[in-house]
């Protein structure tokens, strides 16, 4: 991306703002003295590699202790960070997206017990505890009453008590992958790739057929699919639980929201997958995410297109109420013209002009090997709007020094920050993907004489992935996940990865970030 690209992106008025450094003598000086940000080379280490001035600390690994009885889970993913009454102290909810059997039972499906799946049902779902600051160090109170796990054990009902294929309680929440954080503080969790679990339903003869990748648990737990593909939504401190039906059911990465001037409130959320498309939920009213409007993108007409039974004939002779249509949200979206995209993944609001940005992550099918982020503009700035413009942000591949944007962030400064999705299976493997070696945490700058130049900040260990990166209120701390290190191991005995050594790894982990490189970022 150029500069110009750049300031475009921004908008007018912010990019006014971003370019009035230049001109203004004062500011110029200031620039010219400022030592230029570097960045990183790809990296194979495995390690945390980081720029120069940034540190890690490891703040919590799978199995480690939350209270006296539980234990943070597998594969953590997406990080919320609920604020205390201090500035220094808060609460982390941290989601575990799924298991891998290698570093369980290590059994075939076949020769599972019931108690070896119940432990596996035991590290998904999501821990939420109290972390404070000690002088420099981050650290977890682990006497706190509210520090608790949710797994796929869990009754949880749905909203309104909705029957859905027979029952108004599911089992358990699994496959959480990212999420999103309503302004009366309770959780919304995205169950994101639940066909390993429990399959899907081929609607056209009502069988249910396995992913590529199944765990095995319906040896035990025949459950429904269909009571999986939800955004969640969880009080961590009154523990009450429910499945947002209104929002519909898909593999959900992100459950994004946006305030609006009336109080309603708007989430936006993608599916996953190939040719997966966009959606946007209105509510009625605020403080309620079980009734309003659900629409999807039409990326051909620039508009939102309501996804109503009432309202389309074409849904009316597939499903017999809206209900099956919110159930089978992909087949419906796609039904009455939602725009097919690159597995829209992570979904983030621009601070400073409102636009939503979103991280179409790669679309193998489509020959979209590095994928893009796309920029979507609300029709007159109003996220309540069925109208909107979009362009494509930015396009991954050796150009421009990353492939397959996941995970997006913007600091206080407005800086973008993100991470990268190269398969394990392609990493340091396929001849598209050698390049970039492991995947990556990298930053778009927003100001400064280095606006618009985007910057790695931070390489995984071996087979790992950062996922769900989150600031502390003050913008000085970056917590990160570090997901499934030595995940393509071909056994226990020949293990890709030892991170983190210091706690027996490799093991999935939340680490802290600080330093003088994101100093300088927030507090231009």
């Amino acid at each position: 991306m150029n500069r110009r690209d750049f300031l475009n992106f921004l908008g007018k008025s912010v990019a006014l703002s971003a370019i009035s450094p230049l001109i203004n003598k004062a500011s110029t000086i200031q620039y010219i003295n400022q030592q230029k940000i570097q960045g990183i080379s790809p990296s194979k280490i495995d390690d945390v590699v980081l720029a120069e001035g940034l540190k890690y600390q490891v703040l919590i690994s799978w199995k480690d202790s939350i209270n006296k009885k539980e234990f943070f889970g597998f594969n953590n993913d997406y990080i919320a960070f609920i604020p205390g009454k201090k500035s220094n102290e808060g609460f982390l909810w941290v989601n575990h997206e799924y298991i891998h059997p290698l570093f369980f039972s290590a059994k075939p499906n076949n020769q599972k017990t019931l108690e070896d799946v119940k432990e596996e049902m035991r590290n998904v779902g999501g821990s939420f505890f109290r972390v404070y600051k000690n002088f420099k160090t981050w650290k977890i109170d682990l006497n706190n009453k509210f520090n608790h796990r949710v797994s796929a054990l869990d009754k949880i009902t749905f909203d309104n008590n909705i029957n859905i294929k027979g029952s108004s309680i599911a089992i358990g929440t699994l496959a959480n992958c990212s999420g999103g954080i309503t302004p009366w503080r309770t959780i919304l969790t995205c169950e994101e790739n639940y066909d390993m679990f429990y399959g899907e339903r081929n609607l056209s003869d009502g069988s249910i057929y396995k992913a590529s990748y199944d765990v095995g648990w319906t040896k035990f737990f025949p459950f429904p699919p269909e009571h999986y593909g939800w955004v969640v939504e969880i009080d961590p401190f009154s523990r009450k639980k429910r499945k947002l039906v209104s929002l519909g059911r898909c593999a959900h990465e992100c459950a994004t929201v946006k305030v609006l001037k009336d109080n309603r409130i708007v989430v936006y959320t993608g599916d996953d997958m190939d040719n997966g498309c966009l959606y946007k939920f209105i509510s009625k009213s605020q403080g309620d995410l079980t009734h309003g409007k659900l629409y999807v993108a039409s990326l051909q007409k620039k508009k939102w297109i309501e996804i109503n039974y009432q309202k389309h004939k074409v849904l009316q002779k597939k499903f017999k109420n809206q209900i099956e249509v919110l159930t089978y949200l992909r087949e419906s979206a796609k039904l009455i013209g939602g725009s097919e995209l690159d597995r829209p993944e992570d979904i983030e609001i621009d601070p400073f002009n409102e636009h939503v940005v979103i991280a179409l992550t790669n679309n193998y099918s489509k020959k979209d090997m590095h994928g893009s982020i796309l920029k979507i503009q609300e029709k007159d700035g109003r996220h309540d709007s069925l109208e909107f413009d979009y362009e494509t942000l930015i396009s991954g591949g050796e150009s421009t020094g990353f492939s397959c944007p996941d995970n997006l962030l913007f600091d206080k400064s407005g800086n973008l920050w993100f991470t990268s999705d190269i398969s394990g299976s392609k990493m340091n493997k396929s001849a598209e993907y050698m390049s970039f070696k492991n995947n990556g945490l990298f930053v778009l700058i927003r100001n400064g004489f280095q606006a618009g130049e985007i910057i790695q900040v931070a390489s995984a260990p071996v087979d790992a992935e950062f996922t769900g990166p989150c600031f502390s209120p003050d913008g000085r701390t970056l917590f990160l996940s570090v997901q499934h290190p030595g995940e393509r191991s071909p056994s226990k005995e020949k293990l890709t990865s030892y991170w983190p050594k210091q706690k027996g790894g490799p093991k999935s982990s939340v680490i802290t970030i600080e330093g003088k490189l994101i100093d300088e970022l927030i507090n231009f």
